[in-house]
Formats: C-alpha cells, structure tokens, sequence
C-alpha cells in the first residue's frame, strides 16, 4: 500500500475483503492471514452465439419508378403561369406553396416534390413528367454482371460511331 519493497518480509492480510501482501507496517491496517491466499483462477469468458437476423431482401427504390420530371420543367411552369395569367403569389396559394418557392422553382434552383409537380401540372394545365425509358446495359462478363469503366467506355465509343 506504501510501496516499500518487502519481497521476504511482507505479510498477507486482508483489508476492506481484499487480500494482499504489504510491509510489516501496512500490515497493522487489515486482518492477519495465516497463509498465502490460494491462486486465483482466470474467469473464462462465455461467447454467446446469437442467432443470425434475417434482413427482407433489398428493394429496388427505382424499381416503381415510372415517370421523372421532364428536363425543361422550369420553364413549362413559368409559361404555364403566364399564360394562365397568375403572379408566383397566387400560383403558390393555390398549390400550396411559398412564393419564394415558386420563384426557385421557375429558376431552377428548387426541385418540387411529386405532390407539387401533380398540383402545378393541375393547375396549369401542363405536363411536367414524362416515362421512364428502360434501358438495357451490356455488362462485362468477367464482373459478374457488374458494370465496369471498361463497360460504360466502350458504350460511349458505340454512342459516338
């Protein structure tokens, strides 16, 4: 406990239940032990096996996707505006939206959501999207039906011949 030295002279005693080997003067704060205490054995640790979790299998999220904004959609909804005659203030309370967020729209700088797409495209009497077309990739055979760089050059090669 004081850390003297006292490898021949030290006692064994045990203060507060834990049993140690101290100097004859630390000796006086536990209780006397007549022999050394026997070794203690190493816990053995318990692995418990837990049972594998079964995940559902990955969907594919584009798997259900059939339409996609068309690529000028900005534009249709400001001409769709304009020619309905409504200020970005009146589009937005009756679709639901901000002004501002109008305006981002026709910039551009704002995607709007498919809940928004379907009100404008209402009430504006426009179509924003458009079908999904399927397309169909060859992939390299040693990949295992992976697409490589390899794969998507020699596509654009095939594109520009």
């Amino acid at each position: 406990m004081c850390g003297k030295e006292c490898s021949t002279t030290g006692r064994y005693v045990s203060i507060d239940g834990v049993k140690m080997f101290v100097c004859p003067d630390c000796a006086k704060y536990g209780t006397f032990i007549s022999s050394a205490p026997s070794q203690v054995k190493p816990k053995t640790q318990r692995h418990v096996v837990k049972p594998a979790v079964k995940r559902p299998a990955k969907k594919d999220v584009f798997e259900k996707m059939t339409k996609t904004l068309v690529p000028d959609w900005a534009e249709r909804i400001k001409k769709g505006r304009m020619k309905k005659g409504l200020s970005r203030e009146e589009l937005g309370f009756r679709v639901g939206e901000r002004t501002v967020a109008i305006a981002k729209m026709e910039n551009r700088d704002l995607r709007p959501s498919d809940e928004t797409v379907k009100k404008l495209e209402k009430e504006l009497d426009i179509s924003l999207f458009q079908e999904v077309e399927e397309v169909h990739l060859h992939t390299s055979k040693t990949t295992g039906g992976r697409l490589t760089l390899g794969d998507i050059l020699r596509m654009k090669e095939e594109e520009h011949e």
